[in-house]
């Protein structure tokens, strides 16, 4: 029996929700849908967002050959057999486009032998990510696609999208329902859908009773992914190295990838630590390394020895802050006239200009621009 989520899938943008961002008048991907714009893409973004329903709607638009893949279990021979499929001599060639889920799961060598295909035009790729493609995704491929960013459901847009099925749900328990999905349709929907097997109707009661099967309590694109890397963030700020290894055993003992937890860490030891203790950014790199090179069960080790020191070093959010404000001023006060002493002076007009006149290495001077003379973004620095 087709699922409730591929059941009530949307086929053209009219019938979409979400994403108003990308899909509504005058934003790129209708454009890119409406003018028939072939190119290759990357969708980033939460699971249950609509990443697989775009890239369908966009497909069908464009009029194009289309395939899906799952990193998961996809390989090299998969993309050569697509590559090598014929059509009949008197149908007319249409452009393929390759839609691949997941594609965070393709390792170097698999993107690398992607790249040449992507790049002649003999596939038109579309990525689909749940984590951030600049450090899944090689350079090389990156370069050559644009990269959408998806953002998870608004509670209005989940409601809309739950009213769209003949089930029967009281208003405590559509609340409820879009509550624990946390803005993934896919979650909410299967919930839904495995509650009315089970019970033949939906109540509150009947939906908690459905979430604690094991199959849901941690399904790595569902709340308990989210809840379980939150507490763990949260146990290392708080110095409690004690709660941050038992929830770090939470996700290896159900199987979470180890470079996504590694990732968090490296974030951690600037954001959290940072100035306070520098070495912690050194000890999350090599964590990650660690992780890349060994994986499991191997660089549980590893992980448990960074997570330790993370949560037991000295905490500062100083430069977190401070680049923070900085970005604040960029954006209110765009591209402002770089100081003359400190612009570059690579030929000798410039230098007539005054380009770099005046410069000293160890000045104390103020070397902000004009308008932002007397700033300071590190808050807490003696002076």
């Amino acid at each position: 029996m087709e699922p409730l989520a591929s059941k009530i899938r949307p086929k053209n943008l009219d019938e979409f929700v979400g994403q108003k961002h990308l899909v509504d008048v005058n934003k790129p991907l209708r454009i890119a849908i409406e003018k028939k714009q072939l190119f290759s893409f990357i969708l980033w973004g939460p699971p249950g967002v609509g990443k697989t329903t775009l890239a369908r709607i966009y497909s069908k638009a464009v009029d194009a050959e289309y395939h899906e893949l799952s990193a998961v279990s996809a390989g090299k021979d998969d993309i050569r057999k697509l590559i090598e499929k014929t059509i009949p001599f008197e149908v007319a060639p249409k452009s393929k486009i390759l839609f691949l889920d997941e594609i965070h799961r393709f390792n170097k060598a698999q993107q690398d032998f992607l790249l040449p295909y992507v790049e002649s035009g003999q596939l038109i790729l579309i990525g689909a990510t749940t984590e951030n493609p600049s450090f899944e995704v090689i350079p090389a491929l990156l370069s050559r696609c644009q990269v959408f960013v998806l953002k998870e459901l608004a509670e209005t847009e989940m409601s809309e999208i739950i009213d769209r099925n003949d089930i029967k749900i009281d208003d405590e328990s559509k609340g409820w329902l879009i509550r624990m999905a946390n803005g993934d349709a896919r979650q909410a929907l299967s919930l839904l859908e495995k509650t009315i097997k089970l019970y033949e109707t939906i109540t509150l009661e009947n939906l908690q009773n459905t979430l604690q099967s094991a199959y849901l309590r941690y399904d790595k694109k569902a709340e308990e992914h989210y809840n379980t890397i939150s507490a763990f963030i949260k146990s290392m700020r708080a110095s409690n190295a004690d709660a941050a290894l038992y929830y770090l055993c939470r996700m290896i003992e159900v199987g979470e990838d180890p470079k996504f937890i590694a990732r968090r860490m490296v974030i951690f030891a600037s954001e959290d630590i940072g100035l306070a203790s520098s070495n912690a950014l050194t000890v999350a790199n090599n964590v990650f390394r660690a992780v890349e090179i060994i994986g499991y069960p191997e660089c549980a080790i590893n992980l448990a020895h960074g997570v330790c020191y993370l949560a037991l070093a000295p905490k500062s959010r100083e430069s977190y802050y401070g680049y923070l404000a900085a970005t604040e001023d960029v954006k209110k006060t765009g591209n402002l006239p770089i100081p003359m002493n400190i612009r570059n002076a690579p030929t000798k007009l410039m230098k007539d200009l005054g380009y770099g006149k005046g410069y000293e290495k160890y000045t104390q001077e103020d070397l902000l621009p004009d308008k932002l003379k007397g700033k300071k973004y590190l808050k807490n620095r003696e002076s």
